[in-house]
């Protein structure tokens, strides 16, 4: 995968066991930019970023149908390794999730080990790389360690994106990163994301429409597992094509 690594998705259809969550979602999601999913709860939109990775099929019941094309491959080809796709995929959650028993390294480190990496020089110089893309190497450079767990909340949530990006992927997902963090590090997280989409494709969902609008380039507006819009987010915020969006996204809806 390149860093360059659009993506375009065709007739996505998601389910949970009998329940239909995803309509046929026909989509193109820009290299290099940043792209938000949002929409009302229950819409689909986090079960939409799972598909981009194959996520959503490791859920008991959870299955999907259609295309999800990486520079031409279809991701759901079945000769396509699924683990290989989450490796060039990251995904960061919606609560950090940092491993409790590794330390700040290990974490950084634990999916170049599960790559094979063995040399220390090459795994010590990725972490760093990996650290300082998150922001965080300057915080953490005397302490790496110490448990992952015993990081501030903001902190732990950097340390989830240094462990994705360790990996190098050419996507990065993100499923409402800031829901679980405060102001302040909601605000470096922001920037952070900004500083990212130079060398990574970047899809967020997020509830928050403020958010939505500051750090995307472009915003997709779900609804009822249908996608209703997408446009550059300025169009999106200020001129909607859709009168659904135009109401959500003005705080009308329903």
């Amino acid at each position: 995968m390149t860093m360059a690594d659009g993506i375009l998705v065709r007739q996505l259809h998601a389910w949970f066991g009998q329940v239909h969550v995803l309509h046929g979602i026909d989509l193109a999601i820009a290299p290099l930019a940043v792209t938000a999913i949002i929409g009302p709860s229950g819409c689909g939109k986090s079960t939409f970023i799972r598909c981009l990775n194959r996520m959503h099929e490791v859920v008991p019941g959870g299955r999907a149908s259609g295309q999800v094309l990486l520079n031409g491959e279809d991701l759901y080809d079945p000769t396509v390794d699924p683990v290989q796709i989450r490796r060039g995929i990251g995904m960061v959650f919606q609560k950090p999730n940092p491993f409790p028993t590794m330390s700040v390294f290990e974490n950084v480190a634990a999916g170049l080990r599960l790559g094979g990496v063995r040399n220390r020089g090459i795994l010590q110089g990725t972490v760093e790389q990996a650290l300082r893309q998150a922001a965080l190497w300057d915080e953490v450079k005397d302490q790496l360690g110490k448990s992952g767990a015993s990081l501030s909340g903001g902190q732990q949530q950097r340390l989830c994106i240094a462990r994705a990006l360790a990996v190098r992927p050419g996507v990065l997902l993100m499923d409402e990163p800031c829901s679980a963090l405060d102001p302040i590090s909601t605000l470096a997280m922001e920037e952070l994301i900004f500083q990212l989409k130079d060398r990574y494709t970047i899809v967020i969902v997020t509830h928050n429409m403020q958010q939505a609008a500051r750090v995307s380039d472009f915003t997709a507006f779900f609804y009822m597992g249908a996608l209703i819009e997408i446009d550059e987010t300025r169009k999106i915020f200020t001129s909607p094509g859709n009168k659904q969006t135009e109401d959500y996204v003005t705080g009308r809806f329903g």
